[in-house]
């Protein structure tokens, strides 16, 4: 071990391989649930280094886990408690290589931190449209390898649809030169969309080609308030109706999402809702269009929705951005939720996708069901809508230990909801990924015949099972 440990040394420096000490910065996950400890964290500098680096570990037999911003929620990048995982940070290779604006595209490194990259496509007149919470952290190489969503996969779709080059490292430490810019390359299979979503399972991302979009002229936002979720996906359906393809956002946030914000936020004014029984059941909603002509035009737009949606009791009260400071800040009470939870301690989380019309059923009946299960238990329901991808978290019940609810109660939690997802026709997991902590459900509600085409697949590109192992699949590569 020490001369596999000695080569690393070599390859990146001296400083820049961390052996012992405090490593808890890349052995502890965000969400602070998963404690692992690393063989020892390793930054490469440039794509080189990242291949000689897995080189090496595919030579000795050390595992890898590829680490980017370090911002999942599944433990996807957390070493385990063995002690034998390396962790390979990505954060050193932090370029913008190269914006081409006649091609609408722009090819970074992939620990290249998402804002940064928006911040350069903007500071060219373009826009990167992939926008998420933890933006100002997670990496462009991170999002590709979870397939991020976000608040834009309305207009814009997720990570994977605005992707159209990958530079990997394979899991035998050779370099594939994916980084192609062309929108149409229909020469065999489309090898990158192996590695998007695959979470660091099959090989390293290292950098990627992403698709830009020219800058909207006009922004509008609007925070409603409706009476319920079924009146909420009619003022979608009236949303899409009336703002056609400049819809790019739509937001549902429930009231105990917001109470949480009141709560630990209350710097941030929440605007028309507030804390009384007479709402308790009222859903706050985010609308954003943007587009290319004037902003009164956008404006007019918005107020036709508006007050159609109010003909037909689809909302009961709406409030209009009048300036991009107000659109900003509301988007930050949206986007402060997660953050609100973290502050309110230990939760339930479950990133779910169902059909926009199955909705309302599902929160109905699932409610319900928790409610039975679980007196007390307090449901902080968010999430995009418009893509039918809902947060729909379970808080402990107030004055309970939120630790000894979550080892109590998780379990049974998510049983009783993933069986209600399968039901309505969902998914487990929409944006979040599997990682460690949905490795038992993917084996559970997965086709056998899926299973065993992406077992084939883990074992045709990563033989020796060293890329990230015990995350996604539950079985070794191995027959």
């Amino acid at each position: 071990m020490q001369a596999f440990l000695d080569r690393l040394r070599q390859t990146v420096g001296d400083s820049h391989l961390l052996i012992g000490g405090d490593l808890s910065a890349w052995e502890i996950d965000w969400r602070r649930r998963y404690h692992g400890r690393a063989l020892a964290v390793v930054r490469p500098g440039n794509t080189e280094e990242v291949a000689a680096v897995v080189g090496a570990c595919a030579a000795a037999g050390v595992a890898i886990v590829p680490q980017g911003g370090h911002t999942g929620l599944v433990g996807g990048g957390t070493p385990d408690a063995s002690g034998h995982q390396l962790v390979l940070s990505l954060q050193r290779l932090n370029r913008v290589r190269r914006i081409d604006a006649d091609n609408l595209t722009m090819t970074v490194d992939a620990g290249c931190v998402l804002q940064t990259a928006q911040q350069a496509a903007l500071g060219a007149g373009l826009l990167l449209p992939l926008s998420l919470a933890a933006e100002g952290s997670c990496t462009v190489g991170g999002n590709l390898a979870t397939n991020a969503g976000g608040t834009q996969v309305l207009r814009y779709g997720n990570a994977r649809d605005l992707c159209l080059g990958l530079e990997v490292v394979t899991a035998q430490g050779e370099i594939w030169q994916g980084l192609s810019g062309l929108r149409k390359d229909n020469t065999g299979y489309d090898l990158k969309h192996l590695f998007i979503g695959s979470e660091g399972t099959l090989g390293v991302i290292t950098g990627a080609t992403m698709k830009l979009f020219p800058l909207p002229a006009s922004t509008v936002t609007a925070w409603a308030e409706t009476p319920s979720l079924q009146a909420a996906v009619r003022l979608l359906a009236l949303a899409h109706r009336h703002l056609g393809a400049t819809l790019t956002g739509f937001e549902v946030m429930g009231p105990t999402a917001l109470d949480l914000v009141r709560r630990h936020m209350p710097q941030l004014s929440v605007p028309l809702t507030s804390p009384t029984a007479a709402n308790a059941n009222r859903i706050a909603v985010l609308i954003e269009s943007a587009d290319s002509g004037a902003e009164s035009q956008a404006r007019e737009c918005m107020e036709a929705l508006l007050e159609a949606a109010l003909n037909e009791a689809c909302l009961t009260d709406a409030a209009l951005s009048d300036n991009l400071a107000q659109s900003q800040r509301m988007w930050h009470i949206r986007e402060s939720i997660p953050l609100a939870q973290a502050r309110e301690g230990l939760n339930i989380k479950h990133d779910i996708s169902l059909p926009v019309s199955s909705i309302p059923a599902f929160c109905a009946e699932t409610d319900a069901l928790l409610a039975h299960a679980v007196p007390g238990a307090r449901l902080v329901n968010f999430g995009h809508l418009g893509d039918g991808n809902l947060h729909y978290n379970v808080q402990a019940p107030v004055g309970t230990d939120a630790g000894d609810f979550l080892k109590r109660h998780e379990n049974t939690v998510n049983a009783l909801v993933y069986e209600a997802v399968a039901r309505h026709g969902g998914s487990f997991s929409a944006e979040h990924g599997v990682g460690a902590l949905k490795v038992a459900e993917l084996t559970r509600y997965e086709p056998p015949v899926a299973l065993r085409m992406m077992r084939a697949i883990k074992c045709a590109l990563d033989p020796a099972g060293i890329m990230n192992p015990g995350r996604v699949l539950s079985e070794p590569p191995h027959p």
